[in-house]
C-alpha cells in the first residue's frame, strides 16, 4: 500500500492549482477534490484567527482514523498538502522539496500566470520522482 495517497497544492485565494491521486483504490473526482482543497483553506485560516498561541501558522497536521493530512504553508500563502496513510513521518521535509520544485519549476516558468493552474510538465515529472523517492524511503524505515 502507498504511504502517500494524494497531493494538493492550494492558492492563497483558497483556489485548487494542482491536485495529484497517488492511490490506487478511492479516487476522487474533480468536484470533491476542488471541496477539500476549500475546506482545508477554510479550516486553516480559521484556526489562524482562533488559536490562543499568537503568530500561529494554523493547522500542519490532522490525524484521522484512515487518513494523516500533513500541510506545508510557504509565506506567500500558498499551501502545500499531502493525505497519507495515518503515522506517516517526515512528511515535512517532502512538502519544503516540493516548495523548492514549485519555485524552480513553476513560479520561474515564463508562460505560468500566478494564481492559475499548474500545467507544467517538469514540475509534474520532478513531483512524481520525489513522490516515489519518498515512498521508497518509507519503505527503507
Amino acid at each position: 500500500m502507498a504511504a502517500i495517497y494524494s497531493l494538493y497544492i492550494i492558492n492563497k485565494s483558497g483556489g485548487l492549482i494542482f491536485y495529484k491521486d497517488y492511490g490506487s483504490t478511492g479516487r476522487m473526482d474533480t468536484n470533491d477534490s476542488l471541496r477539500v482543497a476549500s475546506l482545508w483553506h477554510s479550516m486553516h485560516a480559521i484556526s489562524q484567527q482562533l488559536s490562543p498561541v499568537p503568530g500561529c501558522a494554523g493547522i500542519e497536521l490532522l490525524q484521522a482514523d484512515t487518513f494523516d493530512l500533513h500541510c506545508f504553508q510557504s509565506l506567500t500563502g500558498t499551501k502545500f498538502f499531502v493525505v497519507s496513510e495515518p503515522g506517516t513521518q517526515h512528511m515535512e521535509g517532502l512538502l519544503k522539496h516540493i516548495y523548492e520544485l514549485y519555485t524552480d519549476y513553476v513560479l520561474k516558468n515564463p508562460f505560468y500566470e500566478m494564481e492559475m493552474p499548474i500545467r507544467c510538465e517538469l514540475f509534474d515529472i520532478n513531483q512524481t520522482q520525489a513522490i516515489q523517492k519518498d515512498r521508497v524511503a518509507l519503505l527503507a524505515r
